[in-house]
């Protein structure tokens, strides 16, 4: 079963930075438990998956995100607040770990996979900024985290507008090994939002996609 031409079109037309979420609207659980499986099911290089998503549903701890959210509304009136988070470094025991997982879902001996392995470990071995590769990881995630929203008819608004060493203290990842990378309100949008009427604006097709 696949979503169709026209409702995919129909949905990222819909799909929009909200500006102003209804405060009196919450995403139900069973809708929920399907954003955080898209998140799961997100598209990593070597499928290492170097990121932690932090959940924030709690009405005290959301509000507290708008004074270090430069004062936007979005964390607090969300219903959902997602902190998407990068791993520092990665090291063999992560690449071990990420092999065991591998062994157990494929069915194998970890000592088949001993070439990929090694593989991976000239890739970890072989850099310094893990963070920064990381941190790009982490944006195929939020892709997919909005775009799954989209579909199901959930607001998101991304947001690289948080302060991230005040949200690793507050959300208590200081010194775990991961960081704050950008944050995503979901929700449903308020009908004073002004901007849900506003037309996209996005370059034309031709201007942007280049075939050869």
């Amino acid at each position: 079963m696949t979503a169709s031409n026209e409702l995919i079109i129909q949905q990222l037309n819909w799909r929009y930075a909200v500006k102003q979420f209804d405060k009196n609207r919450r995403i139900d659980d069973p809708t929920w438990r399907v954003l955080e499986q898209a998140l799961v099911l997100s598209p990593s290089s070597y499928g290492l998956q170097p990121w932690r998503f932090i959940v924030i549903a709690d009405a005290q701890l959301k509000s507290q995100l708008t004074a270090i959210s430069w004062n936007q509304p979005q964390p607090a009136d969300c219903s959902h607040m997602v902190v998407l988070a990068a791993k520092e470094k990665l090291d063999m025991d992560y690449v071990d770990q990420h092999i065991q997982r591998m062994a157990k879902v494929k069915s194998v001996a970890p000592e088949s996979l001993a070439g990929y392995r090694k593989m991976l470990a000239s890739t970890v071995q072989g850099s310094d900024s893990h963070l920064d590769w990381n941190s790009r990881q982490v944006y195929l995630a939020l892709g997919q985290l909005m775009t799954a929203a989209a579909l199901m008819g959930v607001d998101a608004c991304p947001m690289e507008g948080i302060q991230t060493d005040a949200y690793d203290q507050l959300l208590g990842l200081a010194g775990t090994g991961y960081r704050s990378v950008v944050g995503c309100a979901l929700g449903y949008r308020d009908a004073s939002d002004k901007a849900a009427s506003a037309k996209k604006l996005r370059f034309s097709v031709d201007e942007v996609v280049q075939r050869l």
